[in-house]
């Protein structure tokens, strides 16, 4: 794994607030990367640059809403003028603790076209933008979070489920694309988590259900995750792209 030369590198990581996107940023600072941790909630998100800061990593907090393109590119300007460079790029913000299970005829066209907009279009501005500045260097990783539901078919999440399917598709067109460019793109389908965040219509017993299913029958926890992301950001992967990576304990395969 790398070590002086993650010194240098520069990870940005949405949806950095809380959960498993605060989970990166702690994990990246201790190992000596430069952290931008980025999220709408801004007093979120400053607690958690904070945090990194007092257990002796870089980090600043930057306010964003990835669905506003002007928003990503004050955001993305805010990050050169701190550091002069954005290497890799985690693009984990994602519409979905906040949803209620329902049968898809259910869902409103006003909250299908919400999570379609952040999940999707969001994940798109965010490598849009930064993208111009890996080019530059002739190297980037880009990380987008989609997620098991795909893999299991989850039920309920239909907009969720359609949304981070999508982002699987974007992962690997734009693997074709980029790899000219020196950038890699990859993704991370999480299982359910368990964080700090609840989700009001998952009970205790589908929580428990689910924990039986896996191959290693327990709770998955943010810290399961960042160690992907930190292979998938260092060099060890210059030669994966375009792939996904379940992290759910063996509960699905590809």
């Amino acid at each position: 794994m790398e070590t002086s030369r993650s010194v240098q590198r520069v990870v940005v990581i949405t949806g950095a607030a809380q959960g498993i996107g605060r989970a990166y940023a702690h994990k990246f600072g201790a190992l000596g990367y430069k952290v931008a941790a980025l999220d709408i909630n801004t007093e979120g998100v400053a607690n958690v640059a904070a945090e990194v800061q007092a257990n002796g990593g870089q980090c600043i907090a930057v306010a964003v809403d990835i669905g506003n393109e002007s928003s990503v590119q004050n955001a993305h300007q805010k990050i050169l003028e701190a550091y002069g460079q954005a290497d890799i790029l985690i693009n984990n913000a994602a519409i979905f603790s906040t949803l209620k299970m329902r049968p898809f005829e259910e869902i409103p066209m006003d909250e299908w076209t919400k999570v379609m907009h952040v999940n999707v279009t969001g994940t798109l501005l965010m490598v849009k933008a930064f993208l111009p500045t890996m080019r530059k260097n002739n190297w980037g990783r880009i990380i987008n979070i989609s997620s098991a539901a795909v893999t299991m078919g989850r039920p309920h999440y239909l907009h969720y489920t359609t949304s981070k399917a999508a982002v699987i598709g974007m992962t690997r067109s734009m693997a074709k694309e980029l790899g000219r460019d020196g950038i890699t793109v990859n993704a991370i389908l999480p299982g359910a988590t368990d964080t700090e965040i609840s989700r009001e219509t998952v009970t205790a017993a589908q929580k428990e259900a689910q924990i039986a299913m896996r191959s290693i029958p327990r709770e998955e926890n943010p810290e399961d995750l960042t160690g992907v992301a930190v292979f998938l950001a260092s060099e060890d992967s210059r030669f994966i792209t375009g792939q996904s990576l379940i992290v759910d304990g063996g509960l699905t395969f590809l």
